[in-house]
């Protein structure tokens, strides 16, 4: 019986402490960055954000948690039922599933493993589906208007994003695809410095990838009321707005592992540098750059459609394919 508990159950409970230890986090900061968005926004027009619910308004997350869980389900008489409800889970799932390869600390990630870069990008590119399943299975033709929006915009930043991230294995060099390789490249300087125009191309890529203002026009309430999850309620669309706001986190976690330097200190002094303080500077920058996806939403206008292909594909592409050749001509010039 030891044996057994030893061999089989104490493994599978380690293996799922070790992902509660990382989605439980996760799921209450996609629960608090609706609150933190609702502030920034108060804050950026000069009025309150929630402030009656708890104190600050620290529990408006929870009251809207238990709002949607007992509102009605409605499903749309001409809904294809089975992709209608498959939709809004799939989008969460790929939303939590992109946190398994994320290095937390140099020494703590779910699964460190050597093609980590790949399977994120794999990851994150398949989110899409899940706008185009939850379009087409409502049978209503402004969400289909909106998923189709949504699948040649993200399609098209996913291209610039794909050669910025070759951009940075051909700068780390041999296991340039393991996450933990690329934060521990960065420990004498940081790639946002050398790569700047490919942060901030990356970034606003980020933005367009997760159908943020500016680039939120699959959700555009002038011409789409809501895009293409305007026909689910409940929990449905809780899970379509929690999965919004995972990606969120997550595209700010990926641009601080990729440029920012993941969970290292940016100065060792004192006990700063040590390990136990590296989940905190992860999350640190990652509320950072999460805070950024909400200052530009307070502040940028919405792009027009045309603009908003525009720039992917006649700006950004050129610009990252030109940033991978004169990085791979460096690197080889001056034997790098």
């Amino acid at each position: 019986m030891i044996d057994l508990f030893l061999t089989v159950v104490w493994p599978a409970l380690k293996i799922l402490l070790t992902i509660l230890v990382v989605i439980v986090p996760v799921i209450l900061g996609v629960a608090y960055m609706t609150l933190a968005e609702r502030k920034v926004i108060a804050a950026a027009q000069f009025r309150h954000g929630p402030n009656v619910v708890g104190p600050f308004g620290v529990l408006q997350p929870w009251a809207d948690a238990l709002k949607l869980m007992f509102k009605e389900v409605i499903l749309p008489a001409g809904a294809n039922k089975v992709v209608f409800f498959l939709a809004p889970m799939l989008t969460f799932a790929l939303a939590m599933l992109a946190w398994a390869v994320m290095p937390i600390t140099e020494n703590f990630a779910i699964a460190d493993i050597n093609l980590g870069l790949l399977y994120l990008f794999a990851i994150s590119s398949l989110g899409v589906y899940g706008v185009i399943m939850s379009g087409w299975a409502s049978n209503s033709k402004y969400p289909f208007l909106g998923a189709l929006r949504s699948a040649a915009q993200m399609v098209s930043y996913e291209v610039s994003m794909g050669l910025i991230i070759i951009t940075v294995v051909i700068t780390v060099g041999a296991g340039g695809f393991n996450l933990g390789n690329i934060v521990e490249a960065q420990r004498g300087l940081w790639f946002a410095i050398p790569h700047f125009p490919m942060f901030v191309v990356f970034f606003i890529s980020a933005l367009a990838e997760t159908n943020r203002a500016p680039f939120d026009l699959p959700e555009g309430e002038s011409e789409l009321v809501a895009g293409y999850f305007l026909e689910y309620s409940s929990m449905q669309f809780a899970l379509f707005f929690l999965g919004e706001y995972a990606n969120i986190l997550l595209m700010s976690a990926m641009t601080v592992t990729l440029f920012l330097g993941g969970y290292l200190a940016p100065f060792d002094v004192w006990f700063l540098g040590d390990v136990w303080m590296q989940p905190i500077w992860f999350v640190l920058k990652t509320s950072f750059i999460a805070f950024v996806f909400l200052w530009v939403r307070a502040t940028v206008p919405r792009y027009r459609y045309d603009q908003l292909m525009r720039l992917g594909w006649k700006v950004f592409l050129p610009l990252s394919l030109f940033w991978v050749v004169l990085t791979s001509g460096v690197i080889v010039g001056f034997g790098l």
